[in-house]
């Protein structure tokens, strides 16, 4: 499904393939012999989705560009079913397993892996050849691998990368209804969608 969002359309090469039931949404490019397969879903909120050559996105995987943080995925880069791609760089040759997330301002560098349920998070850069195991969390700049047991030592790296000011636009402590009164006034967007004829 092809839908126009906030006056931009998604392109589709004609050697790309898009299973009926994914969706792409907006500013949204691929590249050359993409494939998004069912119930994937590409959204260009504010910010630009962007595919190299060769790119497979998985079943219900989720890849949403924000402004200023594009998704921008490079060539021979494969998102494993429900993984999530938030305003993320994915360079060249990376593996993104099941259910893996990267958040916005992260960059996963060339030919990395992040291995089933991992996390690279928000303002996080993955030196290239990297691999994040299962379960495993990358912070900091360059990133420090955690496992999930070592949540002390992963707060005080994740403190200052300040997940809410990046992804919401909002300071530590700012309560949920504000958070999300904001939310619903940027997702209402959505209301002036247009369904594009396939």
């Amino acid at each position: 499904m092809l839908i126009e969002h906030r006056g931009k359309k998604p392109v589709v090469p004609a050697s790309a393939y898009v299973a009926p039931s994914a969706v792409l949404c907006g500013a949204v490019v691929l590249g050359e012999r993409a494939r998004v397969l069912h119930g994937a879903v590409l959204t260009a909120e504010d910010g630009e989705v962007r595919t190299g050559a060769e790119v497979v996105v998985m079943e219900h995987a989720l890849v949403r560009g924000r402004a200023g943080h594009p998704a921008l995925l490079g060539d021979s880069v494969l998102i494993g079913p429900h993984a999530h791609v938030n305003g993320a760089v994915v360079e060249d040759e990376v593996f993104v397993a099941t259910g893996a997330s990267l958040f916005p301002g992260s960059v996963a560098g060339a030919r990395s892996e992040l291995r089933i349920n991992s996390v690279l998070h928000v303002n996080s850069t993955l030196r290239p050849d990297t691999v994040v195991p299962i379960g495993w969390i990358a912070a900091g700049d360059p990133a420090e691998l955690f496992s999930p047991d070592r949540h002390d030592e992963l707060w005080e790296k994740q403190r200052d990368l300040d997940f809410p000011g990046t992804v919401y636009g909002v300071p530590r402590g700012t309560a949920m209804r504000t958070v999300m009164a904001r939310q619903a006034d940027f997702y209402g967007a959505h209301f002036d969608d247009r369904l594009l004829e396939e």
